[in-house]
Formats: structure tokens, sequence, C-alpha cells
């Protein structure tokens, strides 16, 4: 079968392997549409903190079930299905607690171990979540905006909260569409205009702030909140900058949540968290409640997450789609891969 894989920064290729054997307990998936996230594009810069190489990416995806067992989760071959691409390891601490999602060996597909843009691939059957007829397209959304529903969720956003979401990529725009659908009055902010406006419009946001610079940033947030700052502010880009932004526009009393991944370290006056008392939160993965209550809520109507993808390309087409969104990120939102 065919695989995509990322040889090394910058080097993508269609490569021959041979085609998974399924085991006891596992599933034959036929990859349908895959994302490139943001991490699969930082493995193609070399930028993701996380990255190893050669390395197959993907775990944003929606597939078709080709073979399976007997199983109690009423799955069945057709189905269309999504996963969850975070695997733990069930015995450290943080698993023992039931915090799976920030295993302390985790190793997500595509990051730590090779992901899932093949033409087949096999997983764990208790990793298969039924996509409830959604559209494959919108299936292969589900995990992206798991990422940002459990930041939100981080936060505790509230009915009435003022919130600032730094970055309008796909989980920027997420994020900010899940604090909406909380109640709160949701701004985005990004240095790319043509990504900002669209994100503001297509999702009917509050506002935006185009982050040109610091004291541009600082004027534009000071005039929006009365000089009070906001409840809470969530970093989705994972630069230094853009997380000062976050602790510099954060009310006395905010909860700030990182969600963003960077290589890069701040120097910054820490004392502010202090004396502001902030609540920081890091928010990493997602949950399987998450991915559960998504396709729930996505099934219900309220949200239209195919308005996000802004580019499609063929399996064929990986290396150029790498290439198009490594060079064209001020107006490539969500990237996705027909497989």
């Amino acid at each position: 079968m065919k695989s995509i894989l990322i040889n090394k920064p910058g080097k993508v290729e269609i490569k021959e392997i041979e085609k998974p054997k399924v085991k006891d307990g596992e599933v034959l998936l036929k990859l349908l549409y895959g994302g490139i996230c943001g991490s699969d594009l930082g493995t193609y810069k070399g930028t993701f903190a996380y990255s190893s190489y050669p390395r197959i990416p993907g775990h944003e995806f929606s597939a078709e079930i080709v073979e399976i067992g007997e199983n109690d989760r009423g799955l069945e071959k057709g189905m269309i299905i999504t996963c969850n691409p975070y695997f733990n390891c069930t015995t450290c601490y943080s698993c023992e607690k039931g915090l799976v999602n920030c295993c302390t060996t985790n190793e997500t597909m595509g990051c730590q171990r090779d992901g899932a843009f093949c033409e087949y691939i096999t997983m764990p059957i208790e990793r298969v979540y039924d996509g409830k007829g959604l559209s494959p397209k919108t299936l292969a959304l589900i995990e992206p905006f798991c990422i940002s529903y459990h930041g939100v969720s981080r936060a505790n956003v509230k009915n009435g909260d003022t919130v600032l979401v730094m970055g309008a990529g796909t989980i920027g725009v997420l994020a900010a569409v899940a604090a909406k659908a909380l109640g709160a009055k949701v701004y985005i902010s990004d240095v790319a205009k043509q990504k900002l406006e669209y994100a503001y419009k297509e999702f009917q946001l509050d506002g935006m702030i185009l982050n040109e610079s610091t004291e541009s940033f600082e004027k534009q947030v000071n005039k929006i909140t009365n000089g009070n700052g906001f409840d809470v502010t969530i970093e989705a880009v994972g630069l230094p900058s853009t997380f000062q932004n976050c602790i510099d526009a954060a009310a006395f009393g905010a909860r700030v949540v990182l969600i963003g991944v960077g290589k890069q370290n701040l120097d910054f006056n820490f004392t502010l968290i202090q004396k502001k008392e902030l609540n920081v939160f890091g928010s990493r993965n997602a949950l399987k409640k998450d991915f559960l209550e998504l396709i729930d809520i996505v099934k219900e109507g309220k949200f239209d997450l195919d308005k996000i993808v802004t580019n499609t390309y063929k399996f064929e087409e990986a290396g150029k789609a790498f290439e198009d969104f490594a060079n064209n990120g001020a107006s490539m939102l969500k990237v996705l891969i027909e497989f």
C-alpha cells in the first residue's frame, strides 16, 4: 500500500510499505480524509517539539471499517468512523489518575509514533468512535475540534466571559467557536489579516485584533475591555510572543490556557502571574469524552465545521499540500488530504 512519509524537514514522498495485518482487539481501516495538523506542518518545517524522522504524519482522520471482529461497541464493517490518536501507557502516575491525555510517555500518531496517512491502518477497537452518520470530511475535523474544546473546558469558560484567542489557525478558530457556544464574548487575534478576517466573519465572532505590534495590540485590548483585560486568554500558536500576549491581555484573576506547542523559550516577568493572581492552565490532547460529546454536538447541527476547510488535495498531491501550506499559512486554514 502507499503511505505519506516525511523523511526530513522539507522532504515528503509517497512510499510503498507493507499493508498492516489485524491483530486481536484491532480493526482494519481504510483512510478517507486526513487533516494536516499544525504539528504535521511543524514536522515538515522541522520546528515541532516532538518530531523525529522519518515519520508518517497524520492524526486527524476519518476512515471506513474494512475488517473487525466481534465487539461490544456496536462497530461493524462499512461504518465511517474517527479515532482517538493519543496512545497512553496505562501505568504511569498520570494514567493511574485518569489523566490519560497527558500520559508521561504519551505517543500521538504522527508525532512520537507513525501516523495515519496511509491507505490502510490498524487501530485498537477501543480507540474507534462511531461517526453517527457524519460525513467523512466532517469526521476528519473532530480531532482538532477536540483539542480546542478540551482547552476551553480547562478554562471553565462561562456565559458572559470575555475571551481572547491568540491564533486564527484551525485550533484557535475552533477554540473561539467552542467558547462562543458557551455564551462568551469572543475575540480573536493574529498577525495574518486575511486569515483573521475569514475567522471573524465566517464564524460570527465578536471582534478581532490584528497583532501588528506590541503597542497596537495593547491599545486594542484596552479599548475593547475598558482597560480591564480579558477574563480568559487562550494561546493557540505556540510562540513566546503570543504567550506573552496572553499574559499581558489577561485581567486580574483571569484564566490563561496554553494549547500551542513550540520549541522556543520565553524570558518574562513571571511576577505578573502573582500580581494578577492568574490561573494558568496547560492543555494537552483530549479525552474520550471530548470525542463522544463533540460527535453528538456536531451531529445536532450546532457547528458547520466544514467552513474551517480552505484547501483539499488528493493523496498523490501530498508533497504539494505540505509545501503550499508551509508557504501560504497566512491564507490557508485547514488543509485536508482526500485518500
